[in-house]
């Protein structure tokens, strides 16, 4: 039997950064992970592979529709090689679950690959792929499992042409008509990349507005975005039923009037979601309690049921961010060594990789207003930038949510150019408890995406921005 100060199951990135972090500390520490490849969905199916294609089917449009207007001339047709493309997201998602390969090897993290199922609260039996198994004795166990895409009861995935995301990042053709149930994150990211690629895309959505969870100005930039870029969107839409014949798929749904509306496609794919994913944990053995969304139930650092156990990430309740799975594998950590670490949930930023993309942190209008706290909106448009105008990149806005009476920025929410990288700089300014002012008076690189932070920043302050 091997003996361990610390057993993480999953090897994702919350697994495997609180296995460094464990490592970093001085801990004697195992990684199990079920799979041949470390890094969990989302360096194998997730925000790695899905990023490569959003890239690559980026440069494909930039090719076909940009390069003109940029003087740029082609010798002939400009076309797609989807296998190539597939094959090069494949090599980046290869590359990347190596290096986590050699960060445990590094860190001298053992990592057992098999599937780890708790024998009871320090034992865990890893069964291996050839039928052999190997028992763990750990004084401390973190459960880092990951989710796995949800689907609704009367949806059969069959992986061909009902899929979720997981095949969607592998398809042998382009589709002609993908029809995305969700207007989540996932479901409008892989809209885009086909869109970009030929396919028509209709997005069916339950809710009244596309990326509910975000603030309601960005949802409603983004589907004018992406409407222009001729993605079909069907909101207040109540899918029923979901059949294939051949190779046609016939989605039924009811409209908010209660009509029935057909959508046929060649392929459909499911995104409603993600479910936390405790499959042949055996998690009873350990004591370690669920709740009622299925989820492991924590408290405030993350210790489960059972003293010595602790769970992270998409498995626990939150954010199902990979950041955010990180940040808790850290805590978790330090908290195993002593330390008095700390996350403020209310920071971690979100992002929707689409082009314009989006990104937020703190709280929403709608957020405020149901707290009834009193704030200022400054706002600021991206087109109004040299550097957009520079770029063609013109689409999205900037906004400040800040306290009426202290000035303290409460939230921000961007659509634009590079937003994925920018949230950083309001995440940062929150962290200290900045004010509005305080960031409109930082120096901002001239010309830069950046500005419009700045000049945000200036309108929630007695409306001062300088370039609208």
């Amino acid at each position: 039997m091997s003996q361990f100060d610390v057993v993480v199951i999953g090897s994702g990135p919350g697994g495997y950064v609180a296995a460094i972090r464990c490592a970093q500390l001085g801990m004697k520490t195992a990684i199990v992970e079920k799979y041949s490849t470390l890094g969990g969905t989302c360096l194998n199916v997730g925000c790695i592979p899905s990023k490569a294609l959003l890239d690559s089917s980026h440069h494909y449009e930039d090719a076909v529709k940009h390069f003109e207007e940029h003087g740029i001339e082609l010798p002939g047709e400009v076309k797609v090689n989807l296998e190539k493309m597939i094959g090069r997201k494949q090599a980046v998602v290869d590359q990347t679950t190596k290096g986590i390969e050699f960060l445990m090897s590094k860190n001298d993290i053992t990592v057992f690959e098999g599937v780890g199922s708790f024998k009871d609260a320090t034992h865990i039996l890893v069964k291996k792929a050839d039928g052999t198994e190997a028992v763990l004795e750990a004084k401390y166990t973190i459960i880092a499992t990951g989710s796995k895409p949800s689907t609704l009861p009367f949806i059969k995935i069959d992986k061909e042409r009902v899929i979720t995301s997981t095949e969607a990042l592998k398809l042998k053709e382009i589709p002609k008509h993908m029809v995305i149930i969700g207007g989540g994150v996932i479901g409008l990211e892989l809209g885009q990349v086909y869109k970009r690629l030929g396919a028509e895309v209709s997005v069916v959505e339950y809710m009244d507005r596309i990326i509910p969870g975000m603030d309601a100005a960005l949802s409603k930039e983004l589907m004018k975005v992406m409407k222009k870029q001729k993605v079909k969107f069907h909101l207040s839409h109540k899918v029923k039923s979901v059949e294939r014949k051949g190779n046609e798929v016939i989605i039924k749904a009811d409209n908010k009037k209660g009509e029935e509306v057909v959508f046929t496609g060649d392929y459909c794919l499911v995104s409603v979601g993600r479910r936390p994913f405790t499959d042949g944990l055996n998690a009873d053995a350990a004591g370690v309690e669920l709740d009622d969304r299925g989820r492991i139930a924590v408290n405030a650092h993350l210790q489960t049921s059972t003293a010595n156990i602790y769970a992270i990430g998409d498995v626990v309740k939150g954010a199902m961010l990979a950041h955010k799975a990180e940040e808790e594998g850290t805590m978790v950590a330090e908290i195993l060594a002593g330390q008095k670490p700390h996350i403020d949930y209310n920071l971690i930023p979100g992002v929707v990789y689409t082009w314009p993309e989006v990104a937020a942190v703190g709280k929403t209008e709608e957020e405020l207003k149901d707290a009834g706290i009193s704030y200022k909106v400054g706002q600021f448009p991206m087109r109004a930038l040299g550097r957009a105008r520079a770029s063609t990149d013109i689409d999205g806005f900037v906004k400040i949510l800040a306290d009426a009476k202290t000035d303290e920025i409460l939230g921000v929410h961007m659509i634009g150019a590079r937003c994925a990288d920018l949230i950083t700089e309001a995440v940062t300014a929150m962290e200290f408890r900045a004010s509005a002012e305080d960031l409109a008076r930082m120096s901002h690189a001239h010309p830069t995406y950046a500005e419009a932070v700045k000049e945000a920043a200036l309108a929630a302050t007695e409306d001062r921005a300088l370039h609208i």
